[in-house]
């Protein structure tokens, strides 16, 4: 209960801090659909389709450079200083520290935009590495694939940006993740652990200059003020779950 409690007011914490620095205004685009993702990503729904109907202890083979967690945003926000921990060291036979998440903090520079582009692409490859291990026939194929329409919009929203409009250590983590051959540098995460990251980093990127609603106490951030029912755009086919996310 206590590591809860602390949890959640370390959550609360970063969230005020990105609401006093004054995150850069997000486009309604990306207000709305980060809207509906939230809607999309409830505790039950991703209990459900990300948990209960996959075996125990299922796992998918991600990049390291796939886990952008709370705490790597918590750690450019508050401007910490450290060094990579070793078991990161380990994990990296490429020395490819500096354009790891949890080595953009000593830039400093990392605009919240680039946070966002980052964000995308992490997420993105996240929910395409759950639809790769999906037969049409599962359960939760129908909702990896309104997940997939999510972001192939939010993709649209992203067209804009270039690798070149962001900070280098982010263009070049996001060329690394959409690198071929980067699966030897794998690990096994949970399905539902991939979406709880993506949603929890989501609100703290967006929670602010999109009003996302967000309540402490519950297993999540929680999902106070949003809507329900709201349609999933549709924009043809799925391209994201037809094929990789290509950056520009």
């Amino acid at each position: 209960m206590m590591a809860t409690i602390n949890m959640q007011q370390g959550y609360a914490a970063v969230l005020c801090v990105l609401a006093v620095l004054g995150l850069e205004a997000a486009a309604p685009g990306e207000c709305e659909l980060t809207r509906l993702l939230q809607d999309k990503l409830q505790y039950e729904m991703r209990l459900q389709y990300m948990k209960h109907y996959f075996p125990i202890d299922y796992t998918v083979q991600v990049q390291y450079e796939e886990v952008l967690r709370p705490s790597n945003i918590t750690r450019l926000v508050r401007g910490r200083q450290g060094r990579v921990p070793r078991w990161e060291r380990s994990r990296d036979p490429l020395g490819l520290h500096g354009s790891h998440p949890l080595a953009l903090q000593r830039n400093g520079t990392v605009s919240e935009a680039a946070l966002r582009y980052l964000w995308f692409h992490v997420s993105s490859q996240a929910v395409l590495r759950i639809r790769e291990v999906l037969p049409e026939k599962h359960p939760s194929w129908k909702y990896t694939q309104e997940l997939c329409q999510l972001f192939d919009a939010l993709g649209k929203e992203y067209s804009k940006y270039r690798q070149t409009d962001v900070e280098t250590v982010v263009a070049d983590l996001v060329k690394l993740i959409h690198s071929a051959g980067a699966e030897s540098r794998s690990k096994a995460v949970r399905p539902k652990a991939l979406l709880d990251n993506c949603l929890k980093v989501m609100r703290m990127l967006y929670g602010v200059p999109c009003e996302l609603g967000v309540r402490m106490g519950g297993p999540t951030l929680g999902n106070a003020g949003a809507a329900q029912g709201r349609p999933v755009p549709h924009h043809g086919t799925c391209s994201l779950c037809s094929g990789r996310w290509e950056s520009t």
